[in-house]
């Protein structure tokens, strides 16, 4: 069973879709033609970070480019995270800038 994903952008740009099993939340907004920003697909850029404001997702392996104190704030990298419940997850290209430093990114 799927799970539904509302993305905030600037500008109050509401998009909702839904997200498949095991699916990242990437690869389902790909599937449905919305553009998220991304580059690597592998969670060492940030450049596909998003913050989840409701729900929960989980990464499928290490998010290299989030400093601990980043996920705590509700940051995720949207190539590798799969959603856990429906969720609602703040988006765009300016977010990067707001996470801590990082090694990776």
């Amino acid at each position: 069973m799927g799970h539904e994903i509302t993305l905030e952008w600037p500008g109050d740009r509401v998009e909702t879709f839904s997200v498949e099993r095991n699916e990242t939340i990437l690869e389902a907004a790909a599937r449905v033609g919305i553009r998220l920003p991304y580059d690597c697909r592998s969670g060492t850029c940030a450049e596909c970070v998003g913050q989840v404001l409701e729900g929960s997702i989980e990464h499928r392996r290490m998010p290299r480019a989030l400093e601990e104190s980043d996920r705590r704030e509700g940051y995720a990298l949207l190539c590798i995270a799969v959603p856990r419940e429906d969720c609602r997850i703040r988006t765009g290209s300016r977010l990067k800038a707001e996470l801590g430093s990082s090694p990776w990114g």
